[in-house]
């Protein structure tokens, strides 16, 4: 954020990516413990929007999931082991700060409820507010609508078979 010549906030734009290679990027930031095959609908798709989708996994020092971040990228990777233009990393920090840091066009979310798109439509109006950058929803196909990473742990807890719900 800086401060124009009348003491005004204005937000700061993204890099441009000239120099880097170009194209848009959409940066998908999440947990993704697990990865699911909701996110890989909702990764896939964007691929038809943008030149490459970075799959970002945050890390929160006082979370800990069920999978480390090492296995979680493990398994990204493999799932996009052939699609050179989707990268798998994780980061510390706000969401916002790193897009800057990596050049992102736009952040990439996933809206599965009514719910999900009141929490996303306010996480982006605060985004755009801190520092300019937009963010594309793309809402979950019905067949993936009720698949969360929550809900594949609860399942892994109780031993249950999450095959049908992971890429």
């Amino acid at each position: 954020m800086i401060k124009n010549d009348n003491n005004q906030q204005e937000t700061t734009p993204l890099p441009s990516r000239e120099g880097q290679g170009g194209g848009s990027v959409l940066l998908f930031p999440g947990s993704f413990d697990p990865f699911t095959i909701g996110h890989k609908d909702i990764v896939d798709r964007a691929l038809a929007l943008a030149d490459e989708v970075v799959i970002a996994i945050g890390i929160h020092p006082d979370k800990h999931g069920l999978f480390s971040v090492e296995e979680r990228m493990e398994q990204i990777h493999r799932v996009y082991a052939d699609e050179p233009r989707v990268s798998v990393t994780s980061y510390e920090g706000l969401t916002t700060d790193f897009a800057r840091q990596i050049g992102a066009t736009a952040l990439l979310r996933s809206v599965r409820s009514m719910k999900d798109f009141e929490y996303e439509r306010d996480m982006a109006d605060i985004n755009h507010q801190l520092t300019g950058i937009e963010t594309v929803l793309l809402f979950a196909r019905p067949q993936y609508a009720a698949i969360s990473s929550s809900t594949v742990r609860e399942l892994l807890h109780y031993g249950k078979d999450v095959s049908p719900f992971l890429p």
